[in-house]
């Protein structure tokens, strides 16, 4: 949401202004900062004399409806640094952003008697504003900097019409049905404690589903990549050559070993740099790839922590290609295509691509970031590949291709991604011998498909609701018995299917055959077989499936059969 002219830009930007206005109205004392559009809404931040709670969020609600209500014109204009600095000198906050001007005149948008520094892009009149919700209240910090004043953050949402509210209404009831947290609760997959705040503990059926990811990428890219492991922790001087030191340690833990200060890694491209740098290198060892399952740690602020989405800590399905720039283009292509094969494997048919250019926090020089925009352009050209471009939301080494994919529930998640990166190898001083016996630089693609594991498994629960696929589910088969004269079946069954490597339960609980297959219902469990005392003497099961339908009198057999072509 970038441009002013847009009619949902404008929108949401006046409900922002809205938002400040009437917590003005309620609390007169509160210094307000910013309140910017965002993908999903708006959100103001405040600095109230006494903390808001969640109970002030409706009265908050009920004054913006008022305040809409007047139809006040939103006025636009342009007044002197010394008239901003005069009419805003009880706010800091205020004055900081009006000295950072450059600009003799600052922009200020007007409703009735409320007024904000402003560039504009409104809609005409608070009477416009007609179909909000505030929706939560946050922690924040002024310019997102730990070190600067805390402050709280009021979140909304607002829609041009009465049907897209309601809409969104319906597909927030249906999220929330599917919340991964929910769910992960109910079939016992992970958890949090406040021990470690944003640190998943993956319980033994979360850690099936988890492992079930990484098996899949490593057996995808097992004859193309080259699979390593670096330390976690290495030494500050490392993210200094990087880059990552001074444009990423807001997001970096550090601590000390032997009196040297070290990083806690946030990701493993430096590391990847050593390997490479470790021997001389051929242009026949080119295109090099180096991949990593990378545990990596990343400081989130305590209020955009959420399950398995927001974490400190995660894992990468990270990748390295050192490569020619003569290989540039076909690498990012193998890199769509293992993308892209992947989420469908998964169920994701709806695939999108943005090409996310230079930002303003950057490091290289211009030529080598259009370069190696170029590569990326040409590549997904050249592969009929759609995309939109997204100016300036490059990584600060490179620009890069990320891949978003839509669930069930028509939400878009940006996971995969494709980074070119001319810099990082300069950085570092890498080197390889060409044909000609000359020494020239590598380029750096790096490369997640996932993204995060940690994320992208809280994706797949919420797109199924928690039904996986028989293929990837923790329990893919539990055995149900009517009474205890057939467990002696059930276990002959559980072993054969164990030879199967078909991950399988017997329900060992003394409830009857209903509360068993409720228990199974609840976890989620694609496959029950309910084996009684015909069952077990004509060595059949009645297969009952998570959908309710139902299969009798199948042969052990034919059962076995058609297990093994479901797995696949």
């Amino acid at each position: 949401m970038e441009h002013n002219n847009n009619a949902l830009y404008n929108l949401r930007h006046s409900a922002a202004h809205l938002l400040a206005h009437a917590v003005t109205e309620l609390y007169p004392t509160t210094k307000l900062t910013i309140g910017p559009v965002t993908e999903e809404g708006f959100f103001y931040d405040f600095l109230p004399e006494k903390n808001f709670k969640e109970e002030d969020l409706a009265l908050i609600e009920a004054k913006m409806h008022e305040i809409a209500k007047r139809n006040l014109p939103i006025i636009q204009k342009s007044i002197s640094k010394q008239e901003a600095l005069k009419l805003f000198k009880d706010n800091p906050f205020k004055i900081e952003l009006i000295n950072a001007i450059t600009d003799a005149e600052v922009g200020l948008s007007c409703q009735g008697d409320f007024c904000d520094l402003c560039k504009g892009g409104h809609v005409a009149s608070t009477g416009d504003l007609k179909h909000f919700k505030i929706l939560n209240i946050s922690g924040s910090y002024w310019r997102a900097d730990k070190s600067n004043q805390a402050l709280q953050r009021i979140s909304g949402i607002i829609f041009p019409t009465e049907q897209a509210m309601i809409d969104y209404e319906r597909a927030k009831e249906e999220a929330a049905m599917a919340d991964h947290r929910k769910i992960g609760k109910q079939q016992d997959l992970f958890s949090f404690n406040e021990v470690a705040a944003g640190f998943p503990f993956f319980h033994p059926k979360g850690f099936i589903i988890f492992n079930k990811l990484v098996d899949y990428i490593r057996n995808a890219q097992k004859h193309t990549y080259q699979e390593v492991r670096t330390p976690i922790i290495m030494d500050e001087s490392l993210w200094k050559i990087s880059g990552h030191y001074d444009h990423y340690r807001d997001k970096m833990y550090f601590t000390m070993i032997d009196e040297r200060p070290c990083c806690v890694k946030p990701m493993s491209c430096p590391a990847h740099s050593l390997i490479f740098k470790e021997k001389p290198r051929s242009y026949r060892e080119l295109p090099m790839r180096l991949s990593e399952f990378g545990l990596v740690h990343r400081h989130e602020l305590s209020g955009v922590l959420h399950g398995l989405f927001r974490v400190r800590a995660f894992t990468q399905d990270d990748a390295h290609i050192f490569c020619t720039p003569d290989q540039l283009e076909s690498e990012i292509a193998h890199v769509i295509k293992l993308a892209t094969d992947t989420y469908h494997k998964f169920g994701f048919e709806k695939i999108s691509m943005a090409l996310a250019t230079k930002p303003k926090d950057s490091m290289g020089s211009d030529d080598l970031w259009e370069k190696a925009t170029n590569a990326l352009r040409n590549a997904l050209i050249v592969n009929n590949v759609k995309y939109e471009v997204r100016e300036g939301d490059g990584a600060f080494y490179g620009p890069k291709v990320d891949m978003y994919i839509e669930d069930a529930m028509g939400r878009q998640w940006q996971c995969g991604t494709v980074q070119v990166d001319f810099n990082m190898p300069l950085n570092f001083n890498l080197t390889y011998v060409a044909s000609d016996q000359s020494r020239q630089v590598p380029v750096v693609v790096h490369r997640a498909i996932y993204g995060s594991l940690e994320r992208f498994m809280g994706v797949l629960l919420e797109h199924y609701k928690g039904n996986l696929p028989f293929w990837l589910a923790p329990v893919q088969v539990k055995l149900l018995t009517i009474t205890d004269a057939q467990k002696d079946y059930a276990h002959s069954i559980m072993t054969e299917l164990n030879k199967l490597d078909i991950r399988t339960e017997l329900d060992e609980s003394s409830d009857p055959i209903a509360g068993q297959i409720k228990t199974a219902q609840l976890e989620k469990v694609p496959m029950m077989l309910v084996l009684g005392k015909k069952e077990a003497a004509d060595n059949t099961v009645t297969i009952r499936h998570r959908n309710g339908s139902q299969e009798v009198g199948l042969s052990l057999q034919a059962f076995l059969a058609k297990i093994q072509e479901l797995n696949k």
